[in-house]
């Protein structure tokens, strides 16, 4: 399995100085949509994939405007709420209590799938003739999407192990063995270890795709659950993703009580 990971980041970075521009990605690879390329989700479901209203966050009223939380729409198919369990929805509450400190994203841990999607940063698809991967800037993840046989993990992980397969022209990526430690938002929406992911990425035209992802958790949700939502290519020119190596920026908040810590200096913006 090391093997294919290696395999999988060597043709990404091939493809990444090959394919840059738009207008050199070939149409097809083995035969099937190239979704190679900087896509992004442009919509509020990173703060909330349930219907929301704008909203103040009371802990940072000193920003003002600034650290405003913007209205959304649900993106669960259909409409309306995540279908909890009981007990789960008083967690999820509690969860929404607590937030931001008890939010992984605040502590820098990779935000797990499907939550890296739909993050407010853009994610980088690499497609070669086998394993895909996904290259997202937050804590520095990548994903290896496997196309062929693989080994069953040892243990549990953030991002879990993803399989795909292509139905038609549409990838479909079923994910497993996530641990439970990740959310699905900033809203306290979370899942279980039991929770399975299936993903549809399907292409509209050259730069619109749509995406969907199933949620199957009995622990956690009395049915499964979709949510639904486009993505768009970015397609100017040089269109990248930029590191985003968050761990320096949670040292305060996960080691504050080792920590003699001095009110942060402040700054003007942009400096």
């Amino acid at each position: 399995m090391r093997n294919r990971f290696i395999g999988a980041t060597l043709a990404a970075a091939l493809m990444s100085t090959a394919w840059s521009q738009p207008a050199q990605r070939p149409a097809t690879i083995a035969g099937h949509p190239n979704l190679s390329g900087v896509w992004q989700a442009i919509n509020s479901a990173y703060w909330n994939l349930e219907t929301h209203p704008a909203q103040a966050i009371d802990q940072f009223w000193g920003l003002g405007a600034i650290a405003a939380i913007p209205a959304g729409k649900s993106v669960i198919k259909g409409g309306g709420t995540i279908p909890y369990l009981p007990a789960a929805l008083e967690q999820r509450n509690k969860n929404r209590e607590a937030w931001p400190e008890a939010d992984p994203e605040a502590k820098c841990y990779m935000l797990g799938v499907p939550r890296s999607i739909y993050t407010n940063m853009p994610f980088q698809f690499f497609q070669s003739n086998g394993d895909y991967f996904i290259s997202q800037p937050f804590a520095a993840t990548n994903r290896v999407i496997y196309m062929g046989k693989i080994e069953e993990l040892p243990v549990e992980s953030w991002m879990g192990q993803s399989k795909g397969k292509w139905e038609g022209n549409t990838l479909v990526v079923v994910t497993r063995d996530q641990n439970e430690k990740s959310w699905l938002d900033r809203a306290g929406n979370f899942h279980s270890d039991d929770l399975v992911v299936t993903e549809r990425f399907t292409p509209i035209d050259a730069n619109h795709m749509r995406y969907e992802a199933t949620l199957e958790d009995p622990k956690i949700y009395s049915r499964p659950w979709t949510i639904e939502m486009p993505l768009y290519r970015l397609i100017e020119d040089n269109a990248q993703i930029l590191e985003h190596k968050c761990v320096t920026f949670a040292d305060r908040l996960l080691y504050s009580d080792l920590m003699h810590l001095q009110p942060p200096a402040k700054h003007p913006p942009n400096k």
